[in-house]
C-alpha cells in the first residue's frame, strides 16, 4: 500500500538530523582513490579519511567482511591502488560526549561471550544524547559490562547497532566485543535480521495484511517529527509490512515487520495511512480518533490512556545470525504489563459495548 501525500517546503537539515534518520547505529562510507594513489594498506588509507576512527577499528571491520574494494571483500593488509572504489561499514558514529557507567537494573534475556539480549522497559532512553546524558540503557550496559575492553574504550555507544524509541518497549541486541559489533552491524546494514513489533493502532484496517512504502525524513515543519515524502524525492527508502492480529472495534492489534530501519518508522508510516498508533502523542494518536458519541466511550478511552501513558508499540522479537557460531538465533518477549492491560480492556469493551452507541 502506497498513499500519496503533500510534500512540505524544503529547508536545510543539520548533520545531527541526518545521523538521526536511521534507527540502526552504523555509518556507511564510500571513497574512490586518486589516479595517482600509491600502494598503501587499506587500514592506513581509511584512518586518514574517516574522523575519530582508529586503525584497529578498520582491522576489525575488515575481519568482519565490512570493507569492500571494487565490490569484493578485502583484508586489512590489502594495498589500495589507483581508482579503487572502497566501501566500508562501521558499527557506530564518533564519540561526542563522555559515557558514564551507571548501576541501573536492566532485563537481560540472554547473554554469552559475544552478545547480550535486553528487553528494554518503556520510558528508558537507549543511548546518551542532548538532554539525556545519564540514565540510559547504554549507561546501564556500560556498567554491566565494564570489565570488557569494548566497554572501556570510551565509545559513546559501545556494543550498540540499533535502537528503539524511549517510550517503545522491547528487544535489543548488544555486542560484547569489536568483532561481534562489526558482524552485527553488517547484518543490520544488509537487512538480514528479522524484527517484529506489536502495535495497537487507531481504526479498523481495511485489509488483513499489507505493506506501507514511503520515504522517511525529518519533517521540515516540525523537527521533532519524521515525515513520509511520498513522491520519493526526499528522505530515505522505508518499507513496513503489517498483519492484523485482532480487530477490536475502533482499534486494531497489528504485527509489524521492518524491512528497513528508519527513526520512528512504524509510528510515522501508520500515521501516513491514517491509522496512528494508540496514544502516540507525537503523531496524533493521543486523541480520540475513532469511536462513538457515547460519553462512557470517551471516558473508557481516557482510562486506557492512563493505563498506557505512551505509544502502544513493543519490539516483540528479534532474529539474527550469531556473530561467532553462525547459528540463527531467535528471541521473543511478552508484551509489557501496561500494553497487555490496555489491550485486554479493549477486548472487554468490544464484548460488552452498548447497542445504544452511535458511531461517528
Amino acid at each position: 500500500m502506497t498513499i500519496n501525500n503533500t510534500n512540505p517546503s524544503k529547508e536545510e537539515f543539520t548533520l545531527e538530523d541526518v545521523q538521526e534518520e536511521q534507527s540502526e547505529l552504523f555509518e556507511h562510507h564510500r571513497f574512490v582513490s586518486d589516479k595517482g594513489q600509491g600502494l598503501l594498506r587499506i587500514d592506513k588509507y581509511l584512518v586518514s579519511r574517516v574522523e575519530n576512527a582508529s586503525r584497529t577499528k578498520f582491522q576489525s571491520a575488515a575481519e568482519a567482511g565490512n570493507i569492500l574494494v571494487n565490490g569484493k571483500v578485502v583484508k586489512s593488509n590489502y594495498k589500495v591502488k589507483p581508482c579503487d572504489v572502497i566501501t566500508v561499514v562501521l558499527p557506530h558514529p564518533p564519540r561526542d560526549i563522555e559515557l558514564i557507567p551507571q548501576d541501573i537494573p536492566i532485563n537481560v534475556m540472554y547473554e554469552d561471550d559475544h552478545v547480550m539480549i535486553v528487553n528494554k522497559n518503556p520510558g528508558m532512553v537507549v543511548h546518551p544524547g542532548v538532554g539525556n546524558y545519564s540514565g540510559t540503557l547504554v549507561n546501564a550496559v556500560a556498567y554491566h559490562l565494564k570489565d570488557l575492553p569494548l566497554f572501556a574504550s570510551g565509545e559513546l555507544r559501545p556494543g550498540l547497532v540499533h535502537r528503539i524509541d524511549k517510550d517503545t518497549s522491547g528487544i535489543l541486541v548488544i555486542a560484547k566485543n569489536e568483532l561481534a559489533l562489526n558482524k552485527l552491524a553488517s547484518q543490520f546494514f544488509n537487512r538480514t535480521t528479522e524484527r517484529k513489533y506489536i502495535a495497537l493502532v487507531w481504526g479498523d484496517m481495511p485489509e488483513d495484511e499489507g505493506t506501507i512504502t514511503g520515504n522517511i525524513g525529518r519533517n521540515p515543519r516540525d523537527r521533532k517529527q519524521m515525515f513520509v515524502f511520498a513522491d520519493g524525492t526526499d528522505g530515505k527508502h522505508a518499507v513496513t509490512h503489517y498483519k492484523v492480529l485482532e480487530r477490536l472495534g475502533y482499534v486494531n492489534l497489528v504485527e509489524c515487520k521492518l524491512e528497513t530501519g528508519r527513526t520512528h518508522q512504524i509510528r510515522v508510516h501508520f500515521k501516513f495511512i491514517g491509522h496512528p498508533i494508540f496514544n502516540d502523542e507525537l503523531y496524533g494518536g493521543n486523541e480520540i480518533l475513532k469511536g462513538t458519541t457515547f460519553t462512557k466511550y470517551k471516558q473508557f478511552v481516557q482510562n486506557c490512556f492512563k493505563i498506557l501513558p505512551r505509544q502502544a508499540l513493543h519490539a516483540k522479537s528479534l532474529a539474527f545470525t550469531h556473530p561467532d557460531t553462525g547459528k540463527w538465533m531467535e528471541f521473543d518477549s511478552e508484551l509489557p504489563t501496561d500494553m497487555a492491560q490496555a489491550i485486554e480492556k479493549w477486548r472487554n469493551y468490544i464484548v460488552n459495548r452498548s447497542i445504544e452507541e452511535v458511531e461517528v
